[in-house]
Parts: structure tokens; sequence; C-alpha cells
């Protein structure tokens, strides 16, 4: 299945993926049975990361040209994770068979991102173009599905946050290189990598990142986004794990030290060390800048 995933991203644009899991108990009541259902049926990962890349081939190859998911399919990843002895809360650790394994889930919502996407495009477009790209009628039938799952799970919060072309160095804040890692290969080829951590942890990094810089670089764009994730994550259930996911973009970069260089760059900041901030950044530009030009070739 990895194989197929990976041969099926050809030609595509890089996607990352940062994720929340959350228990059981986190979602509403009226959602639990169906999360359940998806734990039984226990699919392979690569067989959901599989039957989410057919689907969106599918939307856009959909007679009448409507590119939204309908939500009929919507799929769940599910991450086991052990419990910590002490308190039964899940550990980013290596598993110990002794304790019991733990079901987390993060439902896909593509329904609710999908708007939230199209929202994001037509704000910067308008007119012909805007009509163009989404018709107005599309996007008030995807509307009526928002409200329709709206009305009932209730959630007012979004699981997943992608990225095409790279992974934004915000990011990289909420992770460290001695992480739980996870290296998918296939046919000689790295298909992704997928690094975890609790959410504590997660919002223990980004609020260190955000205090340091707030003081040595105020001015700094990623300030604000920092600031925007750790609100995001304050949204979650304190039993979460976070999980980024880099996709197939790990075969162009990965080994990665872009969490230690994020870490180190903020580190020197904070210490009025603007050479070693400066070398940071280096570091990272050379490894994503090449990347992201990828976006604008033909």
């Amino acid at each position: 299945m990895t194989g197929n995933l990976y041969r099926g991203q050809a030609g595509l644009p890089f996607s990352s993926a940062l994720r929340v899991y959350e228990p059981l108990e986190a979602f509403p009541e009226e959602q639990q049975g169906a999360l359940r259902a998806a734990g039984a049926r226990s699919a392979s990962r690569a067989a959901v990361e599989n039957a989410e890349l057919l689907a969106s081939l599918g939307r856009i190859t959909r007679p009448g040209g409507d590119p939204f998911p309908t939500g009929a399919t919507d799929l769940v990843r599910i991450l086991a994770v052990p419990r910590r002895p002490d308190t039964g809360a899940p550990d980013a650790g290596t598993p110990d068979t002794r304790a019991p394994e733990r079901l987390l889930y993060c439902p896909s919502q593509l329904v609710l991102r999908a708007g939230l996407a199209a929202n994001a495009l037509m704000e910067g477009i308008h007119g012909p173009l805007a009509q163009l790209l989404i018709p107005e009628e599309q996007r008030d039938r995807h509307q009526g599905r928002i409200d329709e799952v709206r009305a009932h799970s209730g959630l007012g919060r979004v699981h997943t946050r992608a990225s095409t072309w790279g992974i934004p160095f915000s990011w990289f804040c909420l992770f460290k290189e001695s992480d739980p890692t996870d290296v998918v290969e296939s046919e000689g080829r790295i298909v992704t990598v997928r690094i975890r951590t609790t959410i504590g942890e997660s919002l223990e990094r980004v609020r260190y990142a955000v205090a340091h810089l707030a003081l040595a670089a105020p001015d700094l764009d990623m300030l604000e986004d920092l600031t925007q994730l750790t609100e995001w994550l304050e949204l979650f259930h304190p039993g979460s794990m976070v999980e980024l996911d880099y996709g197939a973009v790990a075969d162009k970069v990965y080994p990665d030290d872009s969490p230690m260089d994020v870490r180190l760059g903020i580190e020197c900041l904070a210490e009025g060390d603007m050479t070693g901030a400066a070398a940071a950044y280096r570091r990272l530009a050379s490894r994503w800048i090449p990347i992201r030009q990828l976006a604008r070739a033909s």
C-alpha cells in the first residue's frame, strides 16, 4: 500500500500536515460511536492515506466540476499509544508491552477544512476569476454541508493543519529531535516521516518560544504564527498527542535537523547571539527554500 501511495503522489504538490489526536471522551457523545467503529476496523495508516488521496483525485475529475468533499466517507486516523502506568495518560515514548494501549482519534474533517481553505483562497480573489475557480453555487452548496456537519458534531476545532511546498518553521517548535519518529519507506524512497509528542510537551515548547521571541524579536512574523499555534493547541484535550507528518517532502529533506535548528535559533535570539541565530536560519533556508521554490517552477 505504501508503494501505491508514493506513486500516487508523483507530480502532486508536496503536502505536510500537523495533526492532533484526541481520546474518545473529547468528542461529542453522538460522534463516539463512529469513531469506535473506525477503531474496530483498524485500517492500516497506508490504507487511510491512499483512500484520502484517491478521493481527492476523484473530486478533481467529478462530473459537474464540484471540487468539494461531501463528507459521506470522511476518514479517521487512529494512533495507539501506551498508557502511563501512573496516570493512564498517553505516553509519547517507546511502547511498554505491560501497559494497555489507548486509542486516540484524528478525524479528517474534510468538509470543514475544504470550506476554510476555499474561504482563504477567495479572500484574495474577486470577480470573474473567483467564479471561474470555484463558482458561487458550488460554494453555497458546500456551505450547506458545513452547516450540516456542525449541527451533527458541534465541533468548533479543526484537528488538522496542512501546508504545501514545505513545513512552516513554527511547526518545528513543537518537537524535539529526540521525540518518537516513524520513517515510512517503500522501494528505496522515504514515503513520509512522522514525529509525535504529547500535547502538554508541545504546549510547553511553543510557550517557551513565544515568551523568548516576544522579548528578543517582537516584530518577527514567526511570533504571530506561534501565538496562533498556541491558541489552537489549547482547544484540545490534555490527553492528546500532536503529530507532524512530513508527507512526500521527507524524501527530499530527511534526515532533518529543523527542530533543532529552530530551537537553537530562538535560544540564540534570547541570548542576544545574532551570529548564532543567523547561522541557524541559514541552515533552515538552505534546506527549505529550494523546496518552496518548486511551487513556482514550471
